[in-house]
């Protein structure tokens, strides 16, 4: 523990040895490890968290560099959640990094045990399967925090919190909702997610980038498993939606942030009620 307390030594400084002890033993798990969800895993271990679970079945495509965190010249192709958690033990080596190259979906829900977590954290773009990681979370005892659209956005006064069923001006959002209608469920309980009321139109040329560096067209080799080499999701999108990295990751960190605050206000609780 000699160099976690030398990394986390102005985060103890700010919230004290409880809240720290809180965080090392936290269990957080990200659906999602892309333009929201890569920022957020960066915070949260930065600022403490020790057992961390990254979920997501693609590799790093050269359209992923404007925005997503492990995203370089030097890392496309090469498995989301390996080149993450490479990351993130460099950040700190005595971290337990779990990185899952999976897909999330009503047939593989259960092999994450999501019960098994203090943190659930959505950020998964297919509806369907977002609108069954819902369901699901709030089945749980987990605090459950979901990420809404982060594409076209620019203004960062527009990102807000708020609970699900009041989240105002989100296209991503009012299908789910619009889904759970329809389904003729709603999630068991009241859930916070982060998004943003803007809503641009894309400006360029919607179409792959047209390198051989892009995932887009069905790869035939590559690392990992090899059941996903040839899969990704820009093909079954109806359309590709331009992004930033500012907006993105304040998404994440936004949501790292609620984490955050929770283990602090829990600890607090503690402190008082004693």
């Amino acid at each position: 523990m000699g160099i976690e307390k030398g990394i986390f030594k102005r985060m103890e400084l700010l919230v004290g040895e409880q809240v720290m002890q809180r965080t090392a033993d936290a269990r957080v798990i990200i659906f999602g490890v892309g333009g929201v969800g890569s920022w957020c895993a960066e915070s949260l271990v930065r600022s403490g968290i020790r057992h961390l679970t990254i979920v997501d079945s693609d590799r790093v495509c050269i359209t992923n560099i404007n925005r997503q965190l492990m995203a370089t010249t030097k890392t496309v192709g090469k498995v989301k959640v390996e080149v993450l958690k490479e990351r993130l033990l460099e950040i700190n080596p005595t971290a337990e990094i779990d990185a899952q190259q999976k897909i999330y979906d009503e047939n593989t829900a259960a092999d994450f045990h999501i019960e098994d977590y203090d943190y659930i954290i959505d950020a998964i773009d297919s509806l369907k399967d977002k609108a069954h990681l819902i369901l699901e979370a709030c089945k749980t005892k987990a605090v459950f925090i979901s990420s809404m659209g982060a594409a076209l956005k620019m203004d960062v006064s527009k990102i807000h919190v708020a609970e699900f069923w009041k989240v105002k001006g989100c296209p991503l959002a009012r299908a789910l909702r619009g889904k759970f209608r329809k389904m003729k469920v709603r999630p068991a309980r009241k859930f916070k997610c982060v998004y943003s009321e803007e809503l641009l139109s894309n400006m360029g040329h919607n179409s792959t980038c047209g390198t051989e560096h892009c995932m887009c067209p069905k790869a035939q080799a590559g690392p990992g498993d090899p059941a996903l080499v040839n899969h990704e999701w820009c093909s079954s999108k109806a359309q590709i939606n331009g992004t930033v990295a500012h907006i993105t990751a304040i998404f994440g960190f936004t949501i790292a942030g609620m984490v955050m605050q929770d283990l602090y206000s829990k600890a607090q609780e503690e402190v008082n009620g004693k």
